[in-house]
């Protein structure tokens, strides 16, 4: 699935994205602290900036599929010790990207099979509704005159439109 997103929106649209929005909040959270790096309490406010309302530009809204609440302290403190690579208790720039970049990846992984249950199943359910939907007066007639390709595409639009548009509601 990754593959597919990667050739949708280039291989390194993941990478591109979390890089937007990691110098983004770490550049704020650095201003606001005066530290050139996040001790621990200014990294979890970053990281809840990252999942949440980061200069419009956070995962939930960058990224298809049900919004992820942000990780428990447990939760970052475990991938703290993963990311500080010249441990000094702190996380850099570039460490932060990669801390992040941690986090992201279960997100990634659910808005992958989501995705991927979408692409698949949709069209096949499409396609094996499009009988039952011909004998439908009015309606009927117009789904006869649709190739399989295109009413499997038409739906799979709406699924994909209808997920959307459940989750700029909430």
């Amino acid at each position: 699935m990754g593959q597919v997103l990667g050739r949708l929106q280039g291989k390194l649209w993941r990478q591109k994205i979390v890089r937007q929005i990691t110098d983004r909040v770490f550049d704020r959270i650095k201003n606001d602290s005066g530290s050139a790096n996040l001790k621990f309490e200014d990294l979890y406010i970053a990281v809840l900036l990252v999942f949440n309302f980061s200069c419009g530009s956070d995962i939930n809204k960058r990224l298809p599929g049900p919004h992820f609440d942000p990780p428990s302290k447990e939760h970052v403190k475990t991938i703290i010790q993963i990311c500080d690579l010249n441990l000094d208790g702190e996380i850099d720039r570039e460490e932060f990207v990669g801390f992040i970049l941690q986090l992201t990846t279960e997100t990634l992984m659910v808005v992958s099979q989501g995705l991927m249950l979408t692409l698949v199943m949709a069209p096949t359910i499409a396609v094996a509704t499009k009988n039952a939907t011909e004998g439908v007066p009015g309606f009927g007639k117009m789904v006869k005159k649709l190739p399989n390709p295109v009413y499997a595409s038409l739906v799979t639009l709406a699924v994909m439109l209808f997920q959307q548009s459940c989750l700029h509601s909430k």
